[in-house]
């Protein structure tokens, strides 16, 4: 398989980066791992900031609001009680909840190659000679991007996040920078074009290519 490849510079490459079948070129029979690889993502990187008060944690409330015979209402013995309001919650979250999940690293590699193989598909992967930005300017990044006809959400793959090409692409807007060896199913799923160094292709076909041991 091969794909649009570009130099440093931007301008067309004589020569057409090959995809490897094994990692761009596997069969995607359903979108269910998928969904499950990109939904346990977004869980285990969820924050538990919810919390609410149970009765003994709602402060006052300690004097019984009237005696408990004698006034024809009903008996109650604190105004925190859950069915008032300004009571505590009886069933609120407590800030200890784990929302995490758990997928195993094969079927995560296996749903990593099925995102990138409708990325390329889609004719929406597209590899870089090098990416070379020495001034670490975010001006020469987002020249480079228009060049190769990346817009809207890209996703750049890169073999070492230099500073300089992390300043570059760090203030461009929709615009995700990922290691090679950290690419996942949330960023390729979310970007509309994915942009590959040739070293970094490297890495992810070494990586994902390899047969998993059963």
């Amino acid at each position: 398989m091969a794909t649009p490849t570009y130099t440093k510079s931007g301008s067309k490459a004589t020569t057409a980066a090959k995809l490897d079948k094994a990692v761009f070129g596997v069969e995607v029979a359903s979108h269910s791992l998928l969904k499950q690889a990109y939904n346990t993502y977004l869980a285990n990187g969820r924050e538990n900031l919810a919390k609410t008060l149970r009765r003994g944690e709602v402060r006052g409330g300690g004097k019984k609001p009237w005696k408990q015979k004698g006034t024809g209402r009903a008996r109650f013995g604190s105004i925190r009680v859950p069915i008032w309001r300004g009571g505590g919650i009886t069933f609120g979250p407590l800030g200890e909840e784990n929302y995490s999940k758990k997928l195993s690293t094969s079927a995560k590699r296996t749903a990593i190659r099925q995102a990138l193989t409708l990325k390329a598909q889609a004719d929406r992967v597209i590899v870089v000679e090098a990416l070379s930005l020495k001034d670490g300017k975010a001006k020469d990044a987002s020249t480079l991007l228009k060049k190769i006809g990346a817009s809207r959400s890209v996703l750049v793959v890169v073999e070492d996040k230099t500073p300089e090409i992390v300043r570059a692409f760090s203030n461009l807007e929709g615009v995700t920078l990922s290691h090679a060896m950290y690419v996942n199913v949330y960023d390729v799923m979310n970007a509309d074009y994915v942009v590959i160094s040739e070293k970094a292709l490297t890495i992810i076909t070494e990586w994902l290519g390899k047969k998993e041991a059963k």
